[in-house]
């Protein structure tokens, strides 16, 4: 499979860095929207064919393979299928984004505490919604964060702006943040995001080398926490999917993609190149 276009001089270093030396390189993506296409309903998300097994073939070669996602690690690990799948027995899942923990080796899941603004928000969200008039947005309840998806209702995008005004003084209130994505506002902890997950998943891995796979707004971290630590020498591939159309993570991206099955392309041509090295 010929190598997918590359946008940038960095992103074509940091290709050519994971090819070259694999062993020091760390395959990172989100779930929803980059290994599984987008549902309105969360509980349906599945991964794309030939997902698991991209992954699984860059296993064998690279030092770790990683799910980072803002779902418990357990939801997501239940979700993808990647529990038992053969050729993942090393995979990490950074969950709650790296508030948890999973891994595969193990089975185990390992969990910062919870700050008491979560349980507060959570109380306080059914009145709020019902006060705002829209009673019948999804909670997603992801036990360390809550998420207000407004994607199944009639107008979503009137939802989505008409709740953040009451969502943001409720962040404050609570002493969390308030992170907006596509057709969903989510309630989070200070201080986590897919940056400092990122952050710590290279240091523990001592990688050298990194491609991140994401979709939206909440991937952004990532990609500028990878940025700064280009700057330290690490060589990356930034890519994104056009899932969430999050305009500002896609001119950052590194290779842009349409969907999940571009992904499992991107991926593949990768473990292509490593073995034909």
């Amino acid at each position: 499979m010929s190598t997918p276009v590359i946008q940038t001089d960095a992103g074509l270093a940091g290709w050519q860095a994971i090819v070259a030396g694999p062993a020091t390189a760390v395959i990172a993506s989100d779930f929803d929207g980059v290994l599984s296409p987008l549902v309105e309903d969360p509980s349906l998300s599945r991964p794309v064919e030939g997902a698991l097994d991209a992954l699984a073939r860059l296993a064998r070669s690279v030092r770790q393979v990683a799910i980072v996602t803002g779902r418990p690690a357990l939801v997501a690990t239940e979700l993808s299928g990647v529990s038992g799948h053969p050729g993942l027995g090393e995979l990490v899942v950074l969950g709650h984004y790296g508030l948890e923990r999973w891994e595969a080796a193990t089975g185990k899941v390992t969990t910062e505490p919870v700050p008491a603004g979560v349980a507060t928000a959570r109380g306080r969200l059914p009145g709020l919604l019902t006060e705002a008039g829209v009673p019948d947005a999804f909670v997603e309840d992801k036990e360390s964060s809550l998420a207000v998806h407004t994607r199944r209702l009639e107008d979503p995008t009137g939802a989505f702006e008409l709740l953040r005004g009451p969502l943001t003084a409720l962040a404050e209130e609570t002493e969390l943040r308030l992170e907006p994505g596509n057709l969903v506002l989510e309630l989070r902890p200070p201080g986590i995001d897919k940056g400092v997950a990122i952050r710590s998943l290279i240091e523990s891995t001592g990688a050298r080398s990194i491609l991140y796979a994401g979709d939206d707004l909440g991937d952004l971290a990532a990609f500028r926490a990878i940025e700064e630590e280009r700057e330290n020498g690490l060589t990356a591939v930034l890519l994104a999917t056009r899932s969430s159309n999050a305009t500002e993570l896609i001119e950052a991206a590194d290779i842009v993609v349409d969907d999940p099955s571009g992904v499992v392309t991107v991926l593949t041509a990768l473990s292509d190149a490593i073995s034909a090295r």
